[in-house]
């Protein structure tokens, strides 16, 4: 996808293109009135008051079309710069205009508008020369959007479009946006039962289905499985804890905005945990260690609640309450190199198996000139620093250095995927931290019987499974490999009076060598239960007819292919195991 903001030149364009729906609006609506237009990075959108109207899908096309009219009317659009006085009796009668005007830095002499034909409109630019260049434009959608974000303002009308060069990148958009909905995860979890959402639960609170279950438990016992063969050492930790447990971590003074409001019970103040490493350190600290005993890694697929703003909830890709893959290492400085290249390895087996390759590594660093953001402590941040560049050059791993990206108290690795839909995000990350562990007085007695502070690798492979859950499905369009899906094997007898009893004995077989099947003995026709098959995304669609008891075998049809194939039920048990053990 394209970033309008970074392009100057359709900067531009969808800054003028929000002028002239606008102006349509206007002319449509005369008592419309209008908030802000900003240029985003897929478009544009406009907030407006329409008193009571409501926008409806009817509406959209009028709106495009009057635009169209106006765009070739072919009007100039004129800067005019007026004086704060001026602007405020331009726009009397505009309460928004009035907002923004009377909000503008004190020492502002001269506020710039735009005119085109019979529509002004405060902005401070730049516009193309006129509305006969906005050929190629349309709008998306639309929703609704309090007054400067606000929930106790009243609500306005947000509409967002896009406007390109010519026709054919106008074209080719519209067809990666149908793409993306045919991706997005939101749809795909619905059509497939795999998770749903409900205002009486809570926003941002998903409800996983069966369906959706599966995949969570198959990818939790999956990475598990990998951890454990690491020494790996799996714990349980209650998702909130005493506000005094926040305050030692620093979380409370610096996290506290992206935490849920604190709860009094029974004289003590708990909150919601916004993570894990607290917990972790407390459990480190239980008991003392040696340095025969390090590395110590402690990991858990833990409950965690952020509060995030409504509007940025997303199925279940953002939300208010998720499960991190989490795992904090405890190790000697000697040892940072050597588990920092098994955490690297880890993710690269995963991504591998899960066939996922479009990704790349940053390496965030401290911007040495920064006295005030980062632990002071020069000797310790350079060898850290070069620790984790000697990894990642051994591994032979292309990365960016991202210099003033590390945390407070550490340098950390980030990978960077660009999923199939929308920008690129973090997945995985591994973070070096030499600063919570003093700030719990966590210790191990060393060789020579002295005390000393371990050093903390903070990992996530999977980061959270709800983002992943999400990112996945994007990914395959919900198509799962074997291993992944709620549903292996759909069983669908051509007859049920002749063909049933055999579906039942090769469903039986198939479930007790563990595999999640499903048997389609609905009366509906076979076309019927065929596309129905196709429409759930099972991988593996079997036929059960006349020919199949005769010779005791199966025939089977695969996602996505016509061809039926008919083999022994030796040969298809192998073909199952042959997919499962190559995660397909």
């Amino acid at each position: 996808m394209i970033n309008i903001k970074e392009d100057e030149k359709l900067n531009k364009l969808n800054h003028s293109c929000a002028h002239l729906m606008a102006q349509a609006i206007k002319h449509l609506y005369p008592e419309a009135k209008f908030w802000v237009g900003p240029v985003i990075e897929d478009g544009f959108y406009y907030d407006i008051d329409l008193g009571d109207k409501v926008i409806s899908e009817e509406d959209i096309p009028l709106i495009e079309k009057e635009m169209k009219k106006i765009a070739k009317d072919g009007k100039r659009i004129v800067r005019h710069e007026i004086s704060k006085k001026e602007a405020l009796e331009m726009f009397k009668d505009d309460p928004y205009k009035i907002d923004l005007i009377e909000r503008m830095d004190e020492d502002t002499t001269v506020i710039s508008c735009y005119t085109q034909g019979d529509f002004t409109d405060l902005c401070r630019g730049p516009h193309v020369e006129s509305v006969k260049e906005l050929k190629y434009f349309k709008l998306l959608k639309f929703s609704g959007a309090y007054w400067k974000g606000d929930k106790n303002n009243k609500m306005l009308q947000r509409i967002y479009g896009i406007c390109l060069e010519n026709e054919n990148d106008l074209n080719e958009y519209l067809k990666l946006l149908e793409e993306a909905k045919e991706r997005d995860h939101r749809k795909l979890g619905k059509d497939l039962d795999i998770f749903m959402t409900h205002d009486l639960v809570g926003k941002g609170l998903p409800l996983y289905l069966p369906n959706g279950y599966i995949i969570w438990e198959t990818l939790e016992n999956y990475i598990k499985g990998k951890e454990r063969k690491l020494g790996y050492l799996h714990v349980l930790t209650p998702p909130l804890g005493n506000v005094e447990l926040y305050k030692t971590s620093g979380h409370w003074d610096h996290y506290q905005e992206n935490m849920f409001p604190k709860m009094e019970v029974e004289g003590e103040e708990f909150v919601l945990r916004p993570m894990n490493c607290p917990h972790h350190m407390m459990i480190y600290a239980n008991k003392i260690h040696s340095y025969k005993d390090l590395p110590i890694r402690i990991g858990e697929i833990a409950r965690d609640c952020r509060f995030e703003a409504s509007g940025a909830l997303k199925g279940i890709e953002r939300v208010r309450t998720f499960c991190q893959n989490d795992a904090h290492l405890f190790v000697t400085p000697e040892q940072i190199e050597s588990e920092f290249s098994s955490v690297v390895n880890l993710i690269l087996e995963v991504y591998q198996e899960m066939h996922i390759t479009n990704y790349h590594f940053e390496l965030s660093l401290r911007d040495k000139n920064d006295k005030v953001k980062y632990y002071p402590d020069d000797e310790m941040w350079d060898k850290a620093e070069n620790t984790l560049r000697k990894v990642l050059d051994d591994l032979k791993i292309d990365y960016i250095e991202k210099i003033g990206e590390a945390a407070f108290y550490g340098p950390k690795l980030d990978v960077q995927v660009k999923p199939a839909v929308g920008n690129e995000y973090t997945l995985s990350t591994c973070q070096l931290d030499f600063c919570l562990p003093m700030k719990f007085n966590l210790s191990y007695i060393d060789s020579d019987g002295t005390k000393k502070t371990p050093v903390v690798l903070h990992r996530a492979i999977f980061g959270s499974i709800d983002r992943f859950i999400a990112y996945y499905l994007e990914e395959t369009k919900g198509a799962l490999p074997l291993w992944l899906s709620p549903v292996q094997v759909n069983i669908i007898p051509v007859n049920l009076e002749y063909h049933l009893e055999y579906a039942n004995s090769l469903k039986e077989k198939l479930i007790n060598l563990g595999y999640r099947v499903n048997l389609d003995d609905r009366n509906e026709k076979l076309s019927y239960r065929m596309r129905e098959s196709v429409i759930k995304k099972i991988p593996v669609s079997v036929i059960i007819g006349q020919k199949e008891v005769d010779n005791n075998t199966v025939s089977y049809r695969l996602l996505g292919q016509e061809e039926t194939i008919t083999v022994s039920i030796e040969d298809f048990l192998n073909y199952l195991e042959n997919r499962l053990n190559n995660k397909e």
